[in-house]
């Protein structure tokens, strides 16, 4: 078969996963010869490379050489992306005459061809094109991150002009789903490449589209800031259970940047215009009285419009500070594809920027990422139990869109996404994008677990990080979570040690009610607190989404302050206890007219209007339904009683820093917090005198 041949039946096999966010498809061709698509050779891995010599005889040799053909021998399960004869060979001369990597001539190469490869450039090849679970092409067909045996993550697209699946936007699988005896092994046209620069490096080293930007890096001194990697800087566990503990913490960034032509769209074509755009977006935002970057305004901060790049709060400084996030994040996990949410509802994600208490809204429209998407009264409705009539949310601007993952850049400490438009924390983001309900899952507040790669990483990746083994609770039985350490996180703090035991609990099945199929799980006498998102000035509720489970949850103390040192805190409301279930059977006492007599929770498919009253009757005890927004078992969140929302205050909040401390109550060594989402809701939706808030 053919390398055209193969790609074609690429093509074909991926239409399906990927019709809707490829318009290129219309349908799948129904006349493919499936037995082309996966063939079973009863080979292993290296059995399949050592009877085609004649294609991979050069990834074998470097197989060999660090002694992995005899791994890949052994029983296991791997997959292999292996690239042919031809493309080590290009990629070898490729290293050999870099004209580039000037520090390191030759890239370290001691002669051309195979035999001037090192041992450890042996090792950087064979590991990035190896991983230690098996992963078909069908589930790349959406766009994913793996992480490597290398330790290092390679990405899926698929290419709209051939339909072929592409490894890091330029190796294009030829074959897939070769499965073999110890694993999957997936032919690629080209060597994987990876970057070993940092991300400024990498940005000045694609001097035919981020000149400028990279300029702007530069002249602000970010270059220089934009340099971790990753620490071992935290607390170790005793890990008894035998749950995977990370032992180093991933570090990075994601700059989403204008291209030159896009700049030059907007009129820009030099340095000197970027800080004239910038000095006319940002130049009165922090005015008395007219400033909308609250936090600026209301610290009564000088924005600089001169010549002092690196004053963090130079115009130009701020252009860029807004297209950096301090966490690594590929574009499929800038909108997380919610595997239980109902079709009707546009996802959305919010991230902080390293511009200061600054978040900017990424939806996923129609197959595109938006960015700053500004829709009129959203998380408003004139319906019951529907998201309203199309007049009243007109979009107001349609957002800044993201290019495809095809096109972002990868580097050792991070991702370049570009944008086709100007991106800007302006007018229209705190008091238009922002102004609305916002709902954020739990592992959007910790940056690290997108820069480790952890964030909806399946059981089968977690079992495969912890040497094949599962871990216990000794309640579930053998389970795949993952354990962190004290101080692992930047956002959490834990005041009480081993007697706080913090889990995740990975991509569960539909038996498990969460908003993205995962959760946060703290266990012991926990002692903790959070860092909340930053919301621009107002009133809002701030809410926290989780189920109850008796005897499993404790019982917690709410506290709100503003840093994590306790003497800032105070508490909010009585304690939560999360083991009362509503309409708990073995609570009889506690339910009058099948309404639970503590939440306020009954049935709202029962009722003629729908919920609303009782909606009314659960707010004025703290309480809310989950969302309608996924399901649980095929049946939306607001109809299961044990999904829940607490709303834990409803004040003024100003732009800026806040924390949220979780204090269990009650002396249970196993006693859980169950932590799944929060939800700001300002005052202008939980108290509109036109339209209710949508109860998605």
């Amino acid at each position: 078969m053919n390398s055209k041949t193969k790609t074609y039946i690429v093509k074909g096999l991926l239409g399906c996963a990927v019709m809707a966010a490829m318009p290129l498809f219309s349908s799948c061709k129904e006349d493919i010869d499936e037995s082309n698509l996966y063939t079973f050779t009863g080979e292993t891995i290296e059995d399949y490379l050592s009877n085609r010599s004649e294609q991979f005889s050069s990834f074998n040799y470097i197989l060999q050489r660090i002694g992995y053909d005899k791994i890949l021998s052994a029983y296991g399960t791997y997959t292999c992306f292996a690239p042919t004869n031809e493309a080590v060979a290009a990629y070898l001369d490729s290293l050999y005459n870099d004209p580039v990597n000037t520090d390191l001539p030759h890239n370290g190469m001691t002669a051309p061809g195979l035999e001037g490869l090192t041992d450890s450039l042996c090792e950087d090849i064979a590991l990035f094109h190896l991983l230690n679970t098996k992963v078909m092409g069908v589930d790349m067909g959406n766009g994913m991150t793996i992480k490597t045996m290398l330790g290092r993550d390679i990405n899926t697209s698929i290419d709209p002009e051939t339909g072929a699946l592409l490894i890091s936007r330029a190796s294009a699988v030829t074959s897939m789903d070769n499965e073999l005896e110890n694993g999957v092994l997936h032919e690629i046209d080209c060597v994987i490449r990876r970057s070993n620069m940092l991300i400024a490096g990498e940005m000045e080293n694609h001097p035919d589209e981020y000149t400028i930007f990279s300029q702007a890096l530069k002249l602000t001194g970010l270059t220089d800031s934009l340099t971790n990697i990753s620490t071992t800087d935290f607390d170790k566990v005793d890990n008894t259970r035998g749950f995977y503990v990370p032992e180093k913490c991933e570090l990075g960034y994601t700059i989403l940047a204008e291209t030159d032509q896009v700049l030059a769209e907007h009129g820009i074509t030099d340095i000197e215009g970027l800080k004239a755009y910038a000095d006319s977006v940002y130049g009165k935002c922090a005015e008395p009285g007219s400033g909308w970057y609250d936090y600026a305004r209301n610290h009564r901060i000088e924005i600089s419009t001169g010549t002092d790049y690196k004053n963090p709060w130079n115009t130009l400084s701020m252009f860029v500070r807004y297209h950096i996030l301090e966490c690594k994040v590929p574009y499929e996990m800038l909108v997380r594809y919610g595997t239980n949410e109902r079709g009707m509802v546009t996802p959305v994600e919010y991230h902080e920027t390293m511009l200061p208490y600054t978040l900017l809204k990424i939806t996923r429209n129609n197959g595109k990422l938006m960015v700053n998407r500004w829709i009129a009264n959203n998380s408003l409705t004139d319906r019951v139990a529907e998201l309203g009539s199309p007049s009243m949310h007109t979009v107001l601007f349609d957002g800044v869109e993201l290019q495809g993952s095809r096109f972002h850049v990868s580097a050792l400490n991070g991702y370049i996404h570009p944008v086709k438009g100007m991106l800007a924390y302006e007018w229209r983001v705190p008091n238009g994008a922002l102004h609305e309900r916002i709902r954020m899952d739990d592992t959007v507040l910790f940056g690290e677990m997108m820069s480790n790669s952890l964030r909806g990483i399946s059981t089968e990746q977690v079992k495969a990080l912890n040497g094949g083994q599962s871990g216990t609770d000794g309640r579930h039985g053998n389970c795949d979570y993952i354990r962190f350490p004290p101080r692992f996180f930047k956002n959490l703090a834990i005041y009480n040690g081993e007697d706080t035991r913090f889990y995740y609990f990975p991509h569960l099945d539909d038996g498990w009610s969460n908003y993205q199929f995962d959760e946060f799980n703290c266990m012991g006498n926990y002692d903790f607190a959070f860092r909340l998102p930053p919301m621009p000035d107002g009133t809002y509720e701030l809410r926290i989404g989780y189920t109850a489970e008796d005897p499993e949850r404790g019982m917690l103390q709410f506290y709100l302050g503003t840093s994590s040192d306790l003497t800032t805190m105070r508490a909010l409301d009585i304690p939560l206890d999360m083991r009362h279930k509503p309409l708990d059977s073995a609570h009889p006492e506690l339910i009058v007219n099948n309404t639970d007599i503590i939440t306020g929770w009954c049935d709202w498919n029962n009722q003629d209007d729908m919920g609303i009253e009782s909606d009314a009757n659960m707010r004025n005890l703290g309480y809310m339904r989950g969302p309608l927004f996924y399901t649980f078992r095929g049946n939306p969140a607001r109809s299961h009683p044990q999904d829940l929302r607490r709303i834990i205050t409803r004040q003024e909040f100003k732009q800026g820093e806040y924390w949220v401390r979780c204090k269990s109550v009650i002396e249970n060594p196993q006693g859980e917090f169950h932590l799944d989402y929060i939800e700001f809701c300002p005052e202008s939706v939980f108290n509109n005198t036109q339209y209710l808030e949508d109860m998605f």
